[in-house]
């Protein structure tokens, strides 16, 4: 008994090491820039040592990943579950709604965010794994599209399924690239709104 009470110890202090040493490489990558910043700058931020550094993660590039996965998945989350609320069909200005209320819209992580995607344009594998995190994205969409089809119907524009699924997550990425400039959530919200409902219904606010 003391052995696995010990060993619980041991992983809560471990994940929580590993939450802190994120939450820490977020604040100063978005502050200084992925390729500005050293193990040693995420340690001294986090307040570990070295030692706690390596016992979690064996590079920056994969704590950078991590980050970004962190993220990824809560914005496929938040998704999922903004368009999981209506019944078969899919009520799309609400839904817009729901998910423009909720998405994660913040500065820091589109910095964050851009620089993980500028690295990933140059590294081949990290590109790779980046586009089955997109394509999961993409993935929950049009899982719930395709759900409320014969109930709700899409313009013919957007193709099958999966083109409008695209469509969503590249309004999602126009927006957020603008917000990097204008520092405006608030109006970023309203125009992602605005973009998704003409993108998803024939832009009058009720499904064609």
């Amino acid at each position: 008994m003391a052995v696995e009470e010990t060993t619980r110890r041991v992983t809560k202090r471990r994940v929580r090491t590993r939450a802190n040493l994120l939450d820490a490489a977020f604040a100063v990558f978005a502050a200084k820039g992925f390729g500005r910043v050293s193990i040693e700058e995420v340690c001294e931020a986090a307040g570990y040592s070295r030692g706690a550094f390596y016992s979690n993660f064996d590079s920056l590039d994969e704590l950078f990943f991590a980050l970004y996965q962190q993220r990824a998945d809560l914005i496929a989350e938040q998704v999922s579950g903004a368009l999981a609320l209506d019944g078969p069909g899919l009520d799309v200005p609400a839904a817009v709604d729901r998910v423009t209320e909720i998405l994660l819209l913040d500065r820091d992580w589109l910095l964050v965010k851009t620089d993980f995607l500028v690295h990933a344009a140059r590294d081949p594998a990290v590109a790779r794994t980046l586009l089955e995190h997109r394509a999961r994205l993409r993935g929950a969409i049009a899982d719930r599209l395709a759900r409320a089809r014969g109930h709700t119907e899409l313009p013919a524009v957007l193709g099958d399924i999966d083109g409008a699924a695209h469509a969503v997550v590249a309004a999602y990425d126009g927006v957020t690239t603008q917000l990097l400039l204008d520092n405006d959530v608030e109006h970023a919200r309203v125009r992602l709104g605005q973009l998704l409902t003409a993108l998803l219904t024939d832009g009058s606010g009720t499904t064609a």
